[in-house]
């Protein structure tokens, strides 16, 4: 099933440098995030493939332009490989059905609750959150198998050129909700570039 993502794909995490060390050291484990406005649901938050990106969001963390549960005071960046395994995969077609309905199904439940929709507005993702959240109650509830990781493009930033659709930011987040899917953490080379404070 397309569902099935049999490979692997290297992500990077941003984080405050006493966090990345010890997390490298396997003196703590990342923690999943639990926030209303978290696009893909709660889970660990990855930047696939993109280490720069992820120094990028550390270093505006620390600079107070981004919110962080644990704030960054030391931009730090680690590496994952991560096993997608059962993943929502927002850029294939059956994610995007699953995706779809449940928007449907959602927006049925909370009509009959007599209550509204959440809303996406700017960085206050809580629409998509809240369909992500419901996708895996509805499993759960159904006892399919639930997902390990959410993967999906997200288009940010200004155009790269004009007229362009092609965004300065654009990237591609996983979100893992199963740890166990992370099979080791890694520091990016070279060091000092995506690290600056080991220069």
């Amino acid at each position: 099933m397309a569902l099935n993502q049999p490979f692997e794909v290297t992500g990077f995490h941003s984080c405050d440098i006493s966090t990345g060390l010890r997390v490298l050291n396997g003196k703590m484990q990342l923690k999943p995030s639990a926030n209303k406005w978290d696009w893909l649901g709660g889970g660990i938050y990855f930047w696939e493939q993109n280490p720069a990106r992820a120094l990028q969001y550390a270093i505006e963390s620390s600079q107070g332009n981004q919110f962080n549960r644990i704030p960054i005071k030391t931009p730090f960046v680690i590496g994952a490989i991560i096993e997608l395994g059962n993943c929502l995969n927002l850029t294939e077609t059956d994610s995007l059905s699953i995706l779809h309905e449940a928007y449907y199904n959602l927006l049925q439940v909370v009509k009959e609750a007599g209550k509204e929709m959440p809303v996406n507005k700017n960085n206050n993702r809580a629409l998509d959150c809240a369909v992500i959240q419901f996708i895996h109650q509805s499993n759960k509830q159904a006892g399919k198998e639930p997902f390990d990781t959410i993967r999906c493009a997200f288009t940010e930033g200004g155009e790269v050129f004009p007229g362009s659709s092609i965004t300065s930011r654009q990237h591609i987040q996983v979100c893992v909700i199963n740890p166990e899917k992370i099979k080791g953490y890694f520091l990016p080379r070279p060091l000092d570039k995506f690290n600056p404070c080991f220069k």
